[in-house]
């Protein structure tokens, strides 16, 4: 199980072979589970309960099948997970320590033979909440990559691999450092930049998807900056009715993501 879905180029695994920014405890099934069969993930403890290895069985079994180099299970008592989380965390028995994914890079991704039809792009989104659940909605339906600012952006950590149920394994995170900048060269490469704001002229559905698409989203309440705007090609609105005006930025993006791909793989 590869963390690229459109694999990535090779060169990009050799110029960051062993670029990663620590560690990370991941917790819950999917989260956990997709990390254990993830090729790129240095595993190093996994802590388990009675009722929880039973899950976890098929899943060891397979990865010896792969080959991966993973730590033996620790049966524990629950209370020793969650000493180890914050309180009321939601762990269902499974606590994988881990280190982070190696980082990826812009010009990699654009480097690739054959690019991704689409990609997303965050501006400054902050709750890991909202990027994990962003990030399952991309892997869901067949988006490249996501694409997040350097500063001000959420961070690998447990939340928000347990929100992506999984797909942090499979859909890549790029981080960018000047965001204007990022959409200018994802200009060059053909992509139709679209952000996603309320002051969009017409409403996604209405607009026709070319080729390649980089749907560009903004922070939570803020919304996409000012330079941010007047680097798309193109903003478009969700047509919400009130009494309300406006989605949560998670929300909004599983929106725009099914019509994105609808329209390109139509």
């Amino acid at each position: 199980m590869r963390h690229t879905k459109q694999n990535i180029a090779k060169t990009s695994k050799q110029a960051h072979q062993g670029k990663r920014t620590g560690g990370v405890l991941l917790f819950g099934f999917h989260a956990a589970s997709a990390a254990w069969l993830n090729s790129e993930r240095h595993c190093q403890r996994l802590l388990l309960t009675q009722t929880s290895i039973r899950q976890f069985e098929t899943l060891i079994a397979q990865a010896k099948k792969l080959g991966l180099k993973r730590p033996t299970p620790e049966v524990v008592d629950g209370r020793v997970i969650e000493k180890q989380l914050p309180a009321g965390t939601v762990h269902q028995g499974i606590l994988l320590e881990a280190e982070n994914l190696p980082d990826k890079e812009l010009d990699d991704l654009l480097q690739m033979t054959q690019l991704p039809k689409s990609l997303v792009v965050l501006d400054q989104v902050t709750d890991p909440h909202n990027v994990g659940a962003i990030l399952r909605s991309a892997c869901a339906f067949g988006i490249g990559a996501v694409l997040v600012t350097e500063r001000n952006a959420a961070s690998q950590t447990g939340v928000l691999a347990k929100t992506a149920s999984g797909a942090l394994e499979h859909t890549p995170i790029i981080r960018i450092g000047n965001l204007s900048q990022s959409l200018k060269k994802l200009q060059g490469a053909g992509y139709w930049c679209i952000g996603l704001d309320e002051t969009g002229e017409h409403a996604l559905h209405q607009i026709k998807m070319p080729a390649k698409v980089a749907l560009v989203l903004g922070a939570e309440g803020e919304g996409l900056r000012r330079l941010t705007i007047e680097s798309c090609d193109e903003i478009a609105k969700l047509p919400t009715m009130p009494p309300v005006g406006s989605l949560n930025v998670s929300n909004a993006a599983a929106v725009a993501i099914y019509e994105v791909m609808r329209q390109i793989k139509n």
